[in-house]
């Protein structure tokens, strides 16, 4: 049933049917508007569009094909149901053509009439629920990011709520997925998005200077603080304050973060006067806070207050075909700036670029397409054009030097390859070879997971996942 104060246009030139017409929607609890002539029904669309349009055809001042050709042409949001004592196969075909939902001939009884506004209105309302699910499934853009998987469709829909609330968010990733531009689109998604937006990256500024860079100082307070100096809490004053790399921080500012966070009050390095703010604190890391609160690196207490709203950004390798998107982003950007010719990938490129594993993300996307374009020109990206590793060919590296024996003669393939070939038990699996590469380099660092994946290029909370997943399986 429609709901209570459905809107209905009832365009019919006999008195006597309006109000019969009307009286039989009112019992189906719609509010009816009638009017009597074409020009009056444009009027009242100008004014409001209603969800419902029952339009008669033979009108006295025009035929009500003109009015719905007018509803059609300026798309408005309503289901037009023709009524008419003159109805044909071409007339209906034709009303059909410019989007009526359905036709009815007079007479008709009230029953059938209000199961067609019924089924109108549930129409319309199927149709809003599909625009709103495209709305929310289909963006491939959404402010500094690039993707329409579902893993980042996902991210939209969390900072989309998040965005409003004043509660702490904490974003969690792979170096390279983003998560600088999640905390600005928090930011811009925000009431606060006209305020300043402030970010601080913990572990690029030296631990003695972080107090200052967070909190400010007064002239004289440390060596070379020739003038007093705004922290990075009294700029973002009103708007948001994004900590980068958050378990980077020494364990005596985090428990002055903590009370600054639970109070919004500080005071500056060497000053003696409480200052207070209004802000919003977002941070981010790209190892696993957890395991940092377990090891007795990062407060127990300060993880609990800051992660209230948890975002963690899916490195590229799990969104889908979204790299072929940033790709051809990237590359429409960097051959612009470098005034080169690129329009497309090449199949054979984009497939590589598909089944590449992406360590660094986005951030080494950017660092390939920006190499293609600098080094190379045409209007295709070819196989070619790729740095390694990307270039080169799968199973390169694990090939036999060559497959007929190596006598650099084109005969003896099956042999060759039966003599060359490694024998089966010398092949471990693949997870095998990954656990055996890791533990390596934990232990050349001795036991140093950030260091050692710092070698081997992936992110400590890789390893630290990886690590934890073998142990459960009984595989370390």
């Amino acid at each position: 049933m429609p709901p209570r104060s459905t809107p209905i246009l009832l365009v019919e030139d006999t008195p006597s049917l309006a109000r019969v017409y009307a009286e039989f929607l009112k019992k189906d609890c719609s509010a009816v508007t009638t009017v009597e002539t074409g020009a009056a029904a444009l009027e009242q669309l100008a004014d409001g569009v209603p969800r419902i349009v029952l339009l008669d055809l033979q009108l006295p001042d025009m035929h009500g094909m003109e009015v719905l050709k007018r509803i059609s042409a300026q798309a408005l949001p309503c289901a037009v149901i023709i009524i008419t004592a003159h109805g044909s196969v071409g007339v209906a075909v034709e009303a059909m053509r410019y989007g009526a939902y359905d036709f009815l001939v007079k007479p008709f009884s009230a029953e059938r009439l209000t199961v067609t506004v019924r089924n109108a209105m549930e129409r319309l309302r199927l149709a809003q629920l599909v625009d709103s699910f495209e709305k929310d499934l289909g963006r491939s853009r959404y402010h500094g990011f690039l993707g329409s998987s579902l893993a980042m469709q996902a991210v939209y829909r969390i900072i989309d709520s998040a965005a409003s609330s004043r509660a702490t968010v904490f974003i969690t990733g792979e170096s390279g997925t983003g998560k600088e531009v999640c905390a600005e689109a928090i930011h811009r998604q925000s009431p606060r998005a006209d305020r300043p937006f402030i970010a601080i990256n913990c572990g690029a500024i030296p631990k003695d200077l972080m107090e200052s860079e967070i909190f400010g100082h007064m002239k004289g307070s440390f060596t070379g603080a020739v003038a007093d100096r705004e922290g990075a809490a009294a700029r973002a004053n009103g708007g948001t304050l994004f900590l980068d790399e958050i378990c980077e921080l020494a364990p005596d500012l985090q428990t002055k973060l903590l009370r600054f966070i639970q109070t919004g009050t500080f005071t500056p390095v060497g000053g003696s006067r409480l200052e207070k703010v209004d802000l919003r604190i977002i941070c981010a890391t790209n190892r696993d806070p957890l395991r940092e609160v377990e090891e007795g690196r990062f407060r127990e207490d300060l993880y609990y207050r800051l992660h209230v709203i948890p975002i963690h950004l899916p490195p590229l390798r799990e969104r889908e075909d979204d790299v072929l998107e940033i790709c051809r982003q990237f590359l429409a950007d960097y051959t612009r700036e470098e005034g080169k010719g690129f329009v497309r990938f090449s199949p054979a490129a984009e497939q590589a670029l598909r089944t590449y594993h992406w360590p660094g993300n986005v951030r080494q996307v950017q660092n390939v397409v920006r190499n293609i374009v600098v080094l190379h020109d045409g209007d295709t990206v070819t196989p070619a054009m790729l740095p390694a590793p990307l270039g080169t060919p799968a199973g390169a590296a694990t090939a036999p030097p060559a497959a007929n024996g190596g006598n650099g003669q084109g005969g003896g393939h099956a042999q060759g390859s039966a003599i060359h070939a490694p024998s089966p038990k010398t092949v471990k699996p693949l997870w095998e070879v990954e656990r055996d590469a890791i533990e390596e380099a934990i232990a050349a660092c001795d036991g140093n997971i950030p260091r050692a994946a710092a070698l081997l290029e992936i992110s400590a909370s890789t390893i630290y996942r990886k690590r934890l997943a073998w142990q459960a399986e009984g595989k370390l």
